[in-house]
């Protein structure tokens, strides 16, 4: 047994039930930051170009971040292939908080440094974790289809 079957299977037997509720609460918040990133495109735009070496991708990674705020904020939420809706999460909340916010703004008033480590580290937490028992991957696993042809 591998070290990801080892840490799914110990996942699987020490998972509470309030961790689902973090899981759904973290999609939510990707899913609302995703929202407020398609109203102010613009904005999220001319805050890429600030970094000189993303400058010339700052239309395409822009909607790459909100897709992959809703998307993969819809997969969290739901416990819908948890795993990939976090992996492509991890790169955009790990360049916010790298890159993005400098650490002189760490604890002003309307700084998002707090929410992007916040986040990045509940990401790194279900990464581990997995989507938990009231998910779709769980029921999925537990409800299996029948294969066709058989009765």
């Amino acid at each position: 047994m591998n070290l990801l079957q080892r840490i799914d299977r110990w996942g699987e037997t020490h998972h509470p039930i309030w961790i689902d509720g973090l899981r759904i609460v973290l999609g939510l918040i990707l899913m609302w930051k995703g929202i407020q990133f398609v109203g102010n495109i613009d904005l999220l735009k001319a805050r890429i170009d600030e970094q000189p070496f993303l400058t010339v991708l700052s239309f395409w990674l822009a909607h790459i971040i909100v897709f992959a705020h809703i998307a993969g904020g819809l997969l969290i939420t739901l416990g819908l292939l948890t795993r990939v809706g976090i992996l492509a999460n991890i790169p955009i909340l790990f360049g916010a908080v790298f890159f993005v916010h400098t650490p002189v703004n760490l604890f002003a008033v309307h700084s998002e440094m707090i929410l992007s480590i916040i986040v990045l580290c509940a990401l790194i937490f279900f990464l581990v974790e997995g989507s938990g028992r009231f998910s779709v991957d769980e029921y999925m696993r537990r409800h299996p289809e029948k294969a066709p042809g058989t009765n």
